[in-house]
C-alpha cells in the first residue's frame, strides 16, 4: 500500500508528475541553457527546427507507390506521421491495439491506409501483424516504430519482463525482424525509431541485464529510461547490419511533445500539462517532423545509424553509442523472443 503525504498526492506520483512536468517547461528551459549538441562528421544538416512541421517537412515530395508501416497511429505523433506521409501519396499500414482502434484512426485521414492490430506486448499478435503485413505481398519501403508507454507507476510484467522494455522495444525488435526481407525489398528501406532523450534516465551503466524484470527496485522514469535507451540500441546494431545495403536505420527524439503518452502520470500532472503544455511543449504537428524526415526525406537517403532531433542528427554520447551493449542487445533479445522469431 502506497504511503501518502499530507497533501494526499503518493511520492511516486510526485516523482512521476515531476518527470512529466520536467519534459515539457522544465527540459524546454534546460534545452535553451544547453551547449551546442554534438554533430557527428558527414551526417548532412537540414535548415529544418523545433518549429517545423510534418507537412513542411514533406512539401513537395511524391510517396506515390511506397508502403510504409507506422505502429501506434491512433493519437499523437502516430497519427499524424500516418496523415502526412498518406497525404504525400504513400499507402499506410497503421496498427492499434486493436482492430477497431487501428480502423478508427485509418478512416480519419484522407489518402490510402490500411488498418492492423498490433499488441507489441502479445508476441503472438506481433506474429500476425508481420504476417498480415507480409500477405500484401508488397516491399515495405519504411516501418515507423512509434508506439510506446510511459512512466508506469507501478511494476508490471510481460512474460516476466519489464512492460516498458517490452512495449517500447522487444515488440517492435520482434516486429522488424519479421519483416526485414519485406524491408530489404525495398529499393532503400529504411527502419525509424522512435526514441526519447529519457534515454538519459537509465541506469548509468546502462541495460540493467539483471534487472529485465523490473522486480529488483522499480522505478518508473528509470525504467522508461532503459525502454528508450534500448531503442537507440537496436538502431546502432540494425544499420551494422544493414552496412554495404541501401537499408537505413535512424531513431529520433521527437521532443517534449504534448501527447496521449503522459496518460499514466497522475492527474494533477496531466491536468498541468494541458494547461501549460502549449505555451512551451510541441504539437503532433511539430512532434512528427523528424519521424516524417527520416521516413522520407532525400537528404537522409543514405544516412544510417543516427540519432535525430529537430531533423538534424546529434551524438547523444556513452551508452546509446556503445557498439558492444547495442550487439549483446540485439543477441539477448533474440533469445528472449526467439520461439516468435520464425
Amino acid at each position: 500500500m502506497q504511503r501518502h503525504s499530507r497533501s494526499g498526492i503518493s511520492r511516486r506520483g510526485v516523482l512521476i508528475g515531476t518527470a512529466v512536468v520536467a519534459a515539457g517547461a522544465g527540459a524546454a528551459m534546460f534545452m535553451r541553457r544547453s551547449p551546442p549538441p554534438v554533430r557527428p562528421a558527414g551526417v548532412p544538416l537540414s535548415t529544418y527546427t523545433s518549429k517545423t512541421t510534418a507537412e513542411e517537412v514533406t512539401a513537395g515530395l511524391d510517396l506515390s507507390g511506397r508502403t510504409v508501416l507506422v505502429t501506434g497511429v491512433t493519437s499523437g505523433i502516430g497519427l499524424e506521421t500516418m496523415r502526412v506521409l498518406a497525404l504525400r501519396g504513400a499507402h499506410v499500414i497503421g496498427t492499434g491495439r486493436t482492430l477497431d482502434k487501428a480502423a478508427a484512426a485509418c478512416a480519419s485521414v484522407p489518402g490510402r491506409t490500411t488498418p492492423l492490430a498490433l499488441e507489441l506486448t502479445d508476441f503472438p499478435s506481433v506474429v500476425a501483424c508481420a504476417d498480415a503485413m507480409r500477405a500484401l505481398e508488397v516491399p515495405l519501403d519504411v516501418i515507423v516504430c512509434n508506439a510506446g508507454v510511459m512512466a508506469l507507476p507501478n511494476l508490471e510484467q510481460v512474460n516476466g519482463l519489464e512492460k516498458q522494455f517490452v512495449t517500447n522495444h522487444l515488440g517492435h525488435f520482434l516486429l522488424v525482424n519479421r519483416l526485414l526481407d519485406r524491408v530489404q525489398a525495398a529499393p532503400q528501406g529504411r527502419v525509424v525509431v522512435v526514441s526519447s532523450s529519457a534515454l538519459k534516465w537509465a541506469d548509468p551503466a546502462g541495460i540493467e541485464w539483471d534487472n529485465l524484470s523490473g522486480e529488483r527496485d522499480y522505478n518508473p522514469s528509470r525504467a522508461y529510461g532503459q525502454s528508450k535507451l534500448a531503442n537507440n540500441l537496436f538502431t546502432i546494431e540494425l544499420a551494422r547490419r544493414f552496412a554495404g545495403t541501401p537499408k537505413t536505420a535512424n531513431c529520433m527524439n521527437p521532443g517534449a511533445v504534448l501527447t496521449e503518452l503522459q496518460r499514466h502520470a497522475p492527474e494533477w500532472a496531466v491536468t498541468l500539462g494541458r494547461w501549460v503544455g502549449p505555451a512551451f511543449m510541441k504539437m503532433p504537428a511539430e512532434g512528427a517532423s523528424t519521424t516524417c524526415y527520416l521516413a522520407a526525406h532525400p537528404l537522409v537517403t543514405t544516412v544510417s545509424g543516427h540519432y535525430f532531433i529537430d531533423c538534424n542528427p546529434v551524438s547523444p554520447g556513452g551508452n546509446p553509442e556503445d557498439p558492444a551493449m547495442a550487439a549483446r542487445l540485439w543477441d539477448v533479445s533474440a533469445e528472449l523472443v526467439r520461439p516468435y522469431l520464425g
